[in-house]
């Protein structure tokens, strides 16, 4: 396994232990699977996951909340509607509040 598929399956373990009603952020992630300088290496993974059914990846967001405006698995409406169906609230500008919903052990 390449090193790149190896820090993909550590992100992808990480993100499916945020609990519904939660999210977290890619740099958050990126400092989960021991790798703090990549965010973006996080979210690439997250837009090509093999696993879309298995790897809530909605529940990932940026640091200061937004929602991924790529959303890979139907845009950001249906992210949003993914959060909302799990009881996080979505501002109608596409933030949710970091302080309420924010994942705290990774």
């Amino acid at each position: 396994m390449g090193a790149r598929q190896s820090f993909f399956e550590t992100v992808y373990e990480i993100v499916r232990r945020i609990p519904k009603g939660q999210v977290a952020a890619y740099g958050q992630i990126a400092c989960a699977a021991g790798n703090p300088r990549a965010p973006r290496a996080v979210g690439y993974a997250l837009h090509v996951n093999p696993y879309p059914g298995d790897v809530p990846c909605h529940r990932v967001v940026n640091k200061a909340g937004r929602l991924a405006p790529e959303f890979a698995f139907g845009g950001q409406d249906a992210q949003r509607a993914m959060l909302m169906s799990e009881g996080v609230f979505v501002s109608e500008d596409g933030y949710v509040d970091m302080e309420r919903y924010a994942c705290r052990e990774l």
